[in-house]
């Protein structure tokens, strides 16, 4: 379709005249998904459907601002050094993000701050400590 519309016909019967004829031609019989419903009908509509689309082809995770990331890598640590089996394990978890909250409040990354401080791991410690008594 790659011809221009005559003069003195209209753009929707010209448009139409031009759909049939690919159609007869069977230009439409092989596409991808033909004869499978539309996916996501049911979903509620969202206008970022091609960015998350593009994102899962690619295999890309949500990408996050770096300061937001390491907020989400503080909580998952302090969630996993709850679970730990001992005092060794909960600072060997720790620990290492805390150099990361150092390193970023030294040196702040374009985007959202931080906001959070250097986490007390002795003070984490003591609560799995008293997490383990109550058991």
């Amino acid at each position: 379709m790659t011809q221009r519309k005559p003069a003195g016909i209209s753009f929707e019967s010209w448009v139409d005249r031009q759909i049939r004829e690919a159609q007869e031609r069977g230009e439409f019989a092989e596409l991808p998904g033909f004869g499978k419903p539309l996916p996501d009908t049911e979903q509620p509509y969202d206008e970022m459907w091609w960015i998350r689309q593009k994102m899962a082809r690619e295999g890309i995770t949500a990408m996050l601002p770096p300061a937001l990331a390491l907020r989400k890598e503080i909580e998952d640590a302090l969630a996993a050094a709850a679970q730990a089996p001992n005092e060794r394990a909960v600072r060997a978890l720790l620990e290492p993000v805390n150099e990361k909250i150092a390193a970023m409040l030294r040196q702040p990354p374009p985007g959202p701050l931080l906001g959070r401080e250097p986490i007390d791991v002795d003070e984490a410690v003591r609560k799995w400590r008293e997490a383990r008594r109550e058991v």
